[in-house]
């Protein structure tokens, strides 16, 4: 067996990543994962709605909408879950 020099190794250039503002990023994020700030708007509306009512002196109003807040919460971490499980089966593809 001839014992020889292996074979030079020429760099590959590195990628350039073009910048992302948060626009982009925002819009490529909801494309991706649409439910998500659907919950988080769902989220912000129940709670707006729960404290006028707290400020009104509805509490029967302002408990409900403050167990709403909890599903719809509870409904924001589970597109967010499965938004990251799809994520996740795309990129073994």
């Amino acid at each position: 067996m001839a014992a020889g020099l292996p074979p030079p190794l020429e760099p590959s250039p590195l990628p350039v990543l073009s910048e992302e503002g948060f626009g982009d990023k925002f819009l490529r994020k909801t494309r991706e994962n649409p439910l998500v700030p659907l919950g988080c708007l769902c989220t912000v509306g129940v709670l707006t709605y729960g404290l006028i009512s707290f400020k009104r002196g509805n509490t029967r109003q302002s408990q409900l909408m403050m167990r709403a807040r909890i599903l719809a919460q509870g409904f924001t971490f589970a597109a967010l879950l499965g938004g990251m499980v799809v994520t996740a089966m795309k990129s073994r593809k």
